[in-house]
């Protein structure tokens, strides 16, 4: 099974077609595509925000080692 061929898509626009008829299916293709691209924004945000979550998380722990020796290396008073 490796998924819906031609045949099927064909079978599905028929059917798509018959039970909203002519008028209000290029209306839904555009619901439908307007549902598609704000699903990805969001997906892409998300993903975006673990990013950055990762990176500010690594540049406190560098910031935090490279401190910690210049503290050690003071000479006495």
């Amino acid at each position: 099974m490796s998924g819906i061929g031609a045949s099927g898509i064909i079978l599905l626009v028929l059917i798509a077609l018959l039970l909203f008829g002519p008028n209000k299916l290029p209306e839904l293709g555009r619901a439908f595509g307007r549902t598609l691209r704000e699903f990805k924004k969001g997906a892409n945000d998300l993903m975006d925000d673990s990013k950055d979550k990762d990176r500010s998380v690594n540049r406190v722990d560098v910031s935090e080692e490279i401190e910690q020796p210049k503290k050690e290396r003071r000479l006495p008073e």
